[in-house]
């Protein structure tokens, strides 16, 4: 029996919805393979994976705030990714933002909190699309190309990080740890619900996303980024900037990268250390992806993404898998979407042989 993939014509509806949810059971049926590969009842390691971890309240409240960084990158990513801008960067972003923010907090640690508070938020955005600016000149004047030029700039905001954290901002009395001092009670994000760990950058996840969702649907500006994503030569007969619409798409990305990275060291870690982030940046962009890059769709996605994140914890803990278990489970979750969305363009269709008159030969 044999089977070819035959042209649909036009992309599929049902598909476009139905494929990340394919992908996602075809990448829980892998994960349970490997699990049974390594010695471990499939059923049980898949339930301790992905439920476990969210059976009470302090799960809940930890998945809230492993989603909330990817909400907010996943949609300045789709952001760009719809208006055809290939930003692999929001790492670097993000840790810019974080060091601009952080730089802020310790600067002025004295300040009051509703003066300083916001000063840090607004520097973490600054840093981040201050950071994306880098590629986009690169990109507008010297047409480089933005994946690579986004991803290596990661490399050099982590160095940069790593430099800060164990030189000039090292906190004296830390013991020789590469971490700066912890940040003022006026530079923390505040915990908006009681006994938790649930802050304000949690709340403002889905709100960003309705905001970039309505920026897209409901505003000129978004018409734009969609038709020059879509159909570039004809967004420019139109007369839309092209150069424009580079610089917007990537400012606001890398503006909520920083975001993000701000709101994650002023909220649960409270200082800067080497490690801020365990590949947020490029989590993201599965997420925006599996998102069907719709902020709506984006945000279920970082639900998904931060559980795998939770479930790597708790299948290290009670049945003694390595942490790479994570890192597992995002990459085939990538490669299932990527295989699942030929379906959107393609049928699957079987291949009938002929059958020749008896006596008559090919």
């Amino acid at each position: 029996m044999q089977f070819r993939f035959e042209p649909r014509g036009e992309r599929s509806r049902l598909w476009s919805v139905a494929s990340p949810v394919l992908a996602i059971f075809v990448t829980i049926m892998a994960t349970g393979l490997i699990f049974a590969v390594l010695g471990k009842p499939p059923l049980l390691a898949v339930y301790t994976f992905l439920v476990v971890p969210i059976l009470n309240l302090a799960g809940l409240s930890a998945l809230a705030v492993k989603a909330a960084p990817l909400i907010i990158m996943g949609v300045g990513l789709s952001l760009c990714y719809r208006a055809n801008v290939w930003n692999i960067g929001a790492e670097g972003q993000f840790t810019l933002g974080a060091i601009a923010g952080g730089g802020v907090a310790l600067a002025f640690a004295n300040a009051p909190f509703w003066l300083l508070y916001p000063a840090v938020l607004l520097s973490g955005v600054a840093g981040g699309m201050a950071w994306a600016a880098i590629t986009a000149i690169l990109k507008t004047r010297f047409n480089a190309n933005e994946i690579l030029t986004s991803l290596m700039l990661t490399y050099v905001a982590q160095y940069g990080l790593i430099w800060l954290v164990t030189g000039p901002w090292r906190d004296p009395k830390g013991f020789g740890f590469p971490q700066t001092a912890l940040f003022s009670a006026s530079a923390t994000t505040p915990v908006i619900v009681p006994n938790t760990g649930i802050h304000l950058g949690c709340l403002a996840a889905p709100f960003i996303a309705l905001g970039i969702w309505l920026l897209l649907s409901r505003s000129v500006l978004g018409f734009q980024l969609r038709a020059v994503g879509l159909a570039p030569r004809a967004a420019r007969f139109a007369g839309f900037s092209e150069v424009r619409l580079i610089w917007t798409a990537m400012l606001i990305s890398g503006g909520l990268a920083g975001l993000a990275g701000i709101f994650e060291v002023t909220g649960p870690i409270g200082q800067l250390t080497t490690e801020i982030s365990p590949g947020y940046g490029f989590t993201a962009i599965i997420v925006a992806f599996l998102g069907r890059l719709h902020p709506i769709g984006v945000i279920f996605a970082g639900l998904l993404l931060a559980l795998s994140y939770l479930g790597g914890d708790a299948a290290q803990m009670n049945l003694g898998l390595p942490s790479a278990v994570t890192g597992i489970f995002q990459g085939i979750l990538l490669f299932s979407l990527l295989g699942c969305d030929i379906l959107i363009l393609y049928r699957v269709k079987r291949i009938v042989p002929l059958k020749l008159p008896a006596g008559e030969t090919a």
